[in-house]
């Protein structure tokens, strides 16, 4: 590298914020993680329908990839250290490999990163957002490959116990005795329980909670509520074969998705309810 050039990174380096750096180099990592997602669910659905169900991607994770952004932003501290510069040219060769999974890897690694080596509380308070977003969209997905087993006979236990039916692994008996239920991975409660910690997190960092002995209560009331609602939608599946194709369809899916992401934001706020009366 010429000596000009080495100048110049210098002094961009030197104007630049270590919001506007940072910023810049966590939204590159969402959209490259979120990309194979979105094209996956344009192909599967086409635009218009994609589009209406958020790309199969949780509002959660929109919303807090965005609001995870913005907060680190908001660092004005000038100056990029060298130590940025490295970390920031491996995390685009990590992003820059056509693999979601590194995209979030790299975002994780540089969540760690920004809250260990700055001092701004909005731009840690940021990449701790982004940091909880890798949870469901990476680490909750392999914890999943290694135990997935363990993890559907927990909820296939769960709904052979409402429906006071036999269970064998991960397979449930109907309750009229007319076959069995296979619980898939995508019927998992492991998903929504994570969307649950992340959706957590993102209020919390928001609204600057203060940190109560309560707040544990509250994010494990939000967990229990989503799997509560999922063990619900398969119990009522595996009543019958009848409502097994009735209620696992598109609609009974979206009206299972609304009432969890309800109940997520209800205990979410109301672990917070103390900042958002103060800011009325």
């Amino acid at each position: 590298m010429s000596a000009h050039s080495i100048e110049g990174i210098t002094r961009i380096s030197g104007e630049l914020s270590r919001g506007e750096f940072f910023g810049g180099l966590f939204a590159l990592g969402c959209a490259s993680g979120l990309a194979s997602r979105v094209i996956l669910s344009v192909n599967k659905l086409g635009w218009a329908e994609a589009l209406f169900n958020t790309f199969e991607i949780s509002v959660i994770v929109w919303v807090s990839c965005a609001a995870g952004v913005f907060l680190v932003l908001q660092d004005r501290t000038t100056g990029i250290r060298l130590p940025d510069l490295v970390v920031g040219g491996g995390f685009v060769l990590l992003v820059m490999l056509p693999v979601g999974a590194l995209s979030w890897l790299a975002v994780t690694a540089l969540g760690v990163y920004v809250i260990s080596s700055t001092t701004d509380a909005s731009s840690r308070r940021g990449a701790l957002i982004l940091l909880a977003v890798t949870v469901p969209l990476l680490w909750s997905r392999m914890i999943f490959q290694f135990f997935a087993n363990p993890i559907l006979r927990i909820d296939a236990a769960l709904v052979a116990w409402i429906l006071n039916t036999d269970r064998t692994g991960d397979m449930v008996q109907f309750a009229d005795g007319s076959g069995s239920l296979a619980i898939l991975p995508g019927c998992s409660s492991l998903a929504n329980v994570s969307l649950a910690i992340l959706c957590w997190v993102t209020v919390n960092q928001i609204v600057c909670h203060r940190r109560s002995a309560y707040d544990l209560l509250w994010c494990l009331a939000a967990c229990v509520s989503v799997m509560a609602v999922n063990v619900a939608r398969i119990g009522m599946q595996g009543l019958s074969q009848w409502h097994h194709s009735v209620f696992h369809n598109g609609w009974g899916d979206t009206v299972s998705n609304a009432l969890i992401l309800g109940l997520i934001l209800c205990f979410s706020l109301l672990g917070v309810r103390r900042e958002l009366v103060g800011r009325i």
